[in-house]
């Protein structure tokens, strides 16, 4: 696989893991209602998707 390919993969990668942890930082347990956790959850799946590819890429 090109390395350059990768490379942009893997900073992909790298900014949904940052939104995600931004979006984890900022949620107040007392106020958290399920958009909010249905959010998170389709963050993981994503970040879980974009690796399984990133994976078999390689």
């Amino acid at each position: 696989m090109d390395n350059g390919k990768s490379n942009s993969q893997v900073d992909e990668l790298k900014n949904r893991l940052h939104q995600f942890l931004e979006k984890l930082e900022s949620i107040e347990p007392e106020k958290t209602d399920l958009d909010d956790i249905d959010q998170l959850i389709s963050l993981i799946d994503e970040l879980e998707n974009q690796m399984s590819k990133l994976k078999k890429d390689q």
